[in-house]
């Protein structure tokens, strides 16, 4: 205080003799910030209420808490308490799981919120630096109607999407952010956010097969399929979904083959190809279903057979044994294509076939983009 800094930010705990140590000695223009850290779970809400009343109590100019979440669920209650706060507060929900609390603080009344200058040493967890709430997240522009999106999936973190979405909204100068959502519970993660504000979200691993029974109408293609990636909150609270995976997918791999991609099965260079698709989840499934539009003769490896079986039924296709793919040859100029988690981050070391049965595959394609270089493609290569 001595030194004329505008904030000085001590715990809960000691509130009560700081007070009597500084008892009429704070400069005018210091503020108080007293804090309160909850390093296990978040309260209920009546009990992060009452906890701030509590702060506000012992003198505080500005109150502080900061809870942890357990599921990204949590949060909720802290933005319920600092929308309705009549007094300065800041609320924060640190872990992975509560990021959103952090750069969403000035949609929600937040005083301020918090980021590191090196990602290297974090204070908390969960913690963005200072470059990405600025550069990324654009937090100055965020305010109480900002529109919120994001990727909801498990893991997140490896995600690209919010560099690549945030630039495409601030192009457009559309006033919505896009943040990584760790989440463990597609069903209840809707229900909980159900605001007309969270107006969409990219839906990813492991999610993408629950998305079909949480939405209340869907496009014909991801009726389809069976899997979405892509949901919107009508104005009337409807939730719709869409898939959009295999036409990423399926041109990626036309373009490998080395000709253009066609509406008409008959003129795509997938015609009459065999592919075979390494996983029977979501994007699995998309990709099944857009190669056998495109004409293509397609089986399905997977880990669990029955539902290898279960997806080549529903497009017509063949069944294998995930381990049978290390002496599967039955034709020359076969396609691979990888749509398990197999070689994603952290575990860059994982691959769905061994390097030796990679010579029976004229091209490979794997949906896992981070990293960018996956050992799949590497060994394929």
């Amino acid at each position: 205080m001595e030194l004329g800094v505008d904030y000085v930010d001590i715990e809960l705990k000691v509130a009560d003799k700081f007070m009597s140590f500084i008892s009429g000695h704070k400069p005018e223009k210091c503020k108080l910030i007293v804090s309160s850290h909850n390093y296990e779970y978040t309260p209920s809400c009546e009990e992060i209420t009452n906890l701030v009343a509590r702060i506000q109590a012992v003198g505080a100019d500005i109150v502080k808490v900061a809870t942890t979440a357990k599921d990204i669920v949590d949060v909720s209650r802290m933005f319920q308490v600092m929308v309705h706060c009549q007094v300065p507060m800041i609320g924060l929900v640190m872990s992975e799981r509560g990021l959103m609390s952090r750069v969403l603080a000035p949609k929600f009344g937040g005083y301020l919120t918090f980021g590191i200058l090196n990602a290297t040493k974090t204070s908390a967890s969960g913690q963005p630096t200072v470059e990405d709430l600025l550069d990324i997240y654009n937090i100055k522009c965020i305010g109480p109607d900002t529109k919120v999106l994001g990727l909801i999936a498990n893991p997140v973190k490896q995600s690209k999407s919010p560099i690549l979405h945030n630039k495409c909204l601030q192009s457009i100068g559309y006033n919505a952010v896009y943040l990584p959502l760790l989440g463990d519970n597609l069903a209840s993660f809707l229900e909980t956010y159900s605001s007309p504000d969270f107006s969409g979200f990219s839906c990813s691993l492991p999610f993408k097969v629950d998305a079909v029974q949480c939405c209340d109408e869907h496009d014909p293609v991801a009726k389809s399929i069976g899997a979405i990636n892509t949901i919107i909150r009508r104005p009337d609270g409807k939730l719709v979904g869409y898939n959009t995976d295999y036409i990423g997918a399926i041109s990626a791999i036309e373009d490998g083959i080395g000709g253009p991609g066609s509406k008409d099965a008959a003129s795509s260079p997938l015609a009459g190809r065999l592919i075979v698709v390494v996983g029977a989840g979501g994007a699995g499934k998309a990709i099944a279903y857009g190669a056998k539009e495109k004409g293509a003769r397609v089986v399905i490896a997977n880990r669990t057979y029955e539902k290898a079986v279960s997806l080549a039924n529903a497009i017509g296709g063949q069944a294998l044994r995930l381990e049978d793919l290390e002496t599967f040859r039955p034709e020359e100029g076969m396609i691979l294509a990888n749509a398990t988690s197999l070689g994603m981050y952290p575990n860059i070391d994982g691959t769905p076939i061994p390097k030796k049965a990679l010579g029976f595959y004229d091209v490979v394609f794997d949906a896992v983009y981070a990293p960018k270089v996956t050992r799949l493609l590497r060994e394929a290569s």
